[in-house]
């Protein structure tokens, strides 16, 4: 992982998180990044994207709660573009105070949604 002096240190955290992952590599460019397991992204961190002025991260989610979690609470999440229709919903993190617990629990289970089983089996359902 290298970190630049300027990285956001929201992206730097998350980038601890996720690279704790099995075969967990990083592909940044600009302000966004994507978190990948063998060429897969399971989790994507976006900064300012197409303008909407918000900082995001990005999550493969059970089928239908990235709607429910939208519809809850709208002011932390949303569906992301492009691919919220696809089981993806995002997670304000410019909406007060990040509660990296509940990221982590996001990240991992995208993980476990992407990653080829064997890997997937390697982390614990419950990091937190």
């Amino acid at each position: 992982m290298t970190k630049t002096p300027q990285e956001d240190p929201r992206l730097a955290r998350l980038t601890q998180i996720c690279l704790a992952l099995p075969e967990a590599t990083r592909e940044c460019h600009g302000d966004h990044a994507a978190f990948h397991v063998r060429k897969k992204t399971f989790v994507y961190y976006l900064h300012n994207h197409h303008g909407d002025g918000i900082v995001s991260v990005c999550c493969k989610v059970m089928p239908g709660d990235n709607a429910a979690l939208a519809a809850a609470s709208p002011d932390r999440f949303y569906l992301p573009a492009y691919i919220g229709p696809r089981g993806w919903v995002a997670l304000r993190l410019d909406a007060g105070e990040i509660d990296w617990d509940e990221v982590t629990e996001l990240v991992t289970d995208s993980y476990r949604r992407i990653a080829p089983k064997r890997l997937a089996a390697q982390v614990p359902t419950t990091l937190v």
